[in-house]
């Protein structure tokens, strides 16, 4: 699976951008995406994450101000970033959850999760 996102870019405080992410087809299931964050000297953090048909999750610094949406069929995750802070500015990066099923020769299922990053897009927020 190859994540490619698109929507970074410079704003400025109190402003808006929204981040776009499409997976590739693969033989990989989807069953989760979404985004994370890394600013400069820090560690990356969650911003959101959609499961198929479960509860969505934010990151604490961002619950009120951004929205995670997906489009299942097209496999494309967004995020729509409002009243943008400079402690927003940070790298997003693209985040999906895979999962395939394989059976063994007697029938017997295993199932197999896998993580998949994008290469991150940058968002700056100017004061």
């Amino acid at each position: 699976v190859q994540l490619q996102a698109s929507g970074g870019g410079l704003v400025q405080t109190g402003g808006s951008l929204k981040l776009s992410c499409a997976a590739s087809e693969s033989d990989w299931s989807i069953i989760a995406m979404g985004w994370y964050r890394q600013a400069p000297g820090k560690q990356r953090e969650l911003v959101a994450t959609k499961p198929n048909g479960g509860v969505t999750n934010y990151g604490d610094s961002v619950k009120g101000r951004f929205t995670i949406s997906r489009d299942g069929a097209k496999n494309t995750v967004y995020l729509q970033m409002d009243s943008l802070k400079p402690e927003d500015t940070a790298v997003y990066y693209c985040y999906a959850r895979g999962s395939r099923v394989e059976y063994s020769d007697s029938g017997e299922p295993s199932v197999y999760g896998m993580d998949y990053w994008g290469k991150g897009t940058q968002v700056t927020v100017s004061s």
